[in-house]
């Protein structure tokens, strides 16, 4: 079945939990209707001015595609900086070469959509700050955090004779 989410009935909220400088707004429209999508999510959002979309980042299992629909931004890549504007289309494909970040250089708000791909979950990583979040529990760790694959698993044979103790 088709679902319309007609313009006219665009509402845009404050993403829960941002901090200054990165305050972004998303259409409830999507979510009010009951759209649920199982692996092409979507949002419409509007970035205000002096405003930032979201931390420099990069999808691991996640493509995204975002058309601007109104006004202009600047957008932060690997190469560079580029200005984008009403029509343009931006392709993010997975991995370091598809990091991204948008900033509102304009006196007016910035409107735009955002498409992207979701199979299951998704590993998006934060080269300026070292983190990785895992989507879509949303956990974020430090990187440098990381650990051997067999680490606390040296003494195996103790634990399953504890568990086998335990059973008898």
């Amino acid at each position: 079945m088709a679902t319309i989410l007609k313009c006219d009935q665009r509402e845009f909220e404050e993403n829960a939990n941002k901090i200054d400088h990165f305050r972004l707004f998303t259409d409830l429209s999507r979510v009010k209707k009951g759209v649920k999508p199982q692996n092409l999510n979507f949002d419409l959002r509007s970035l205000n001015p002096e405003q930032f979309s979201a931390p420099y980042h990069f999808h691991r299992n996640s493509e995204e595609l975002f058309m601007v629909v109104s006004g202009s931004m600047t957008l932060r890549t690997p190469v560079g900086l580029e200005i984008v504007s009403s029509g343009d289309l931006v392709f993010f494909e997975m991995g370091e070469t598809g990091a991204h970040q948008f900033f509102n250089h304009t006196t007016e708000p910035c409107i735009y959509l955002d498409v992207r791909t979701f199979i299951g979950f998704d590993v998006c990583e934060y080269p300026d700050s070292g983190k990785l979040l895992l989507a879509p529990s949303m956990e974020v760790f430090d990187k440098e955090s990381q650990v051997a694959y067999f680490k606390g698993e040296e003494n195996i044979a103790e634990k399953w004779e504890q568990l086998k103790n335990e059973t008898e």
